[in-house]
């Protein structure tokens, strides 16, 4: 049962996968990096970490973070502007799963699209510092009538302490965790210290390289699996997985994100954990 279950996952990866699109679409994103300390706040603006599928608007269509094509339905994105946006697909916290199984297909479900929201956060194209661009996208999405087209919320914190009680705060209502945008830069592709995010866990991106039975009721599904970081250590994870993804692991080859609380001296995560599949795999999701 295993095996064939197994099969059906690397033929469901197969079919779901955009076909048409390559790595030379993949649009030039900012990409977050952790967050630290020894910044000042008062030059930060802050947001909520969706936990959703980053999307890039270039105009026509959306994209993923690695240049796959979302299929959202036409009234969708009718009312979006012929320039570039950035944003992320959501439909509400803790709901990430749903999300995927939206829009993973070829053929958009009108229905379930009514629950996706395209949180927009950035006008990449837009000259001039982080606050310039947010009133910019502002003007925009004000003659945008469409409910599910929404500019993302920032503020301003002017202490660690209120930034940690915030994350607190949100992250105990089921929030991801925040995000930190540097005031006083232009729109820059890369990942640099520009944008940051802060979560109450760290999590890292794995290649999976292979799958292991369990023991007891986990005999003949999923147990763990072997995989690889971007540093190129190795190690399992057995933990984090419903019975479902069990049955259906993440197919060979394929992206996973996990979390884990600090390294081990010899780097390899401590307490991993399986998160999700990433997105567009569906390869998208900072």
């Amino acid at each position: 049962m295993y095996y064939r279950n197994m099969l059906s996952a690397v033929i469901a990866l197969c079919l779901t996968h955009p076909t048409h699109a390559s790595q030379s679409n993949a649009p030039p994103l900012v990409l977050a990096e952790q967050f630290h300390n020894q910044i000042d706040l008062t030059g930060y603006w802050i947001s909520e970490k969706y936990d959703g599928a980053r999307a890039w608007w270039d105009g026509t269509r959306l994209l993923s973070r690695s240049g796959y094509t979302f299929h959202a339905p036409k009234w969708f994105t009718a009312n979006l502007p012929k320039e570039v946006l950035d944003g992320e697909l959501w439909i509400g916290r803790n709901r990430f799963q749903q999300l995927m199984n939206v829009i993973r297909d070829h053929e958009p479900d009108n229905t379930a699209w009514q629950d996706v929201k395209f949180m927009v956060f950035d006008a990449p194209q837009v000259s001039g510092y982080f606050s310039v661009r947010q009133q910019h996208i502002r003007d925009v999405l004000a003659d945008i009538p469409d409910p599910w087209i929404q500019q993302v919320k920032q503020q301003r914190l002017g202490s660690h302490k209120s930034l940690q009680n915030l994350l607190s705060n949100i992250t105990a209502e089921g929030a991801e965790g925040l995000m930190l945008q540097r005031e006083e830069l232009p729109y820059l592709a890369g990942r640099h210290n520009g944008l940051l995010k802060l979560k109450t866990y760290s999590d890292a991106e794995a290649k999976v390289l292979a799958h292991y039975t369990g023991k007891g009721k986990y005999k003949e599904v999923l147990g763990s699996l072997l995989v690889e970081d971007n540093n190129g250590v190795q190690f399992r994870i057995g933990t984090g997985f419903s019975d479902s993804e069990r049955e259906a692991p993440p197919a060979i080859g394929s992206i996973i994100t996990f979390r884990y609380q600090g390294k081990t001296n010899s780097g390899k995560p401590r307490f991993a954990r399986f998160l999700r599949l990433r997105a567009t795999n569906v390869k998208s999701l900072d």
